[in-house]
């Protein structure tokens, strides 16, 4: 079975998949909630928080 690309959070978010982002091969700098990237290119100081955020 295929893992999908995107769900939708309880808020009614759409959220793209660890698969996705790897699919697409590169961050795209918007903090995504899957990023498998290490959010590389999302602008300090947002950077370090999420990657904080990650680790809690």
């Amino acid at each position: 079975m295929n893992e999908p690309d995107y769900y939708f959070d309880e808020n009614g978010l759409l959220v793209f998949t660890e698969k996705y982002h790897l699919e697409k091969g590169h961050c795209c700098g918007h903090g995504c909630r899957h990023c498998p990237y290490d959010f590389e290119a999302v602008p300090e100081p947002k950077r370090s928080q999420l990657l904080a955020k990650e680790k809690a």
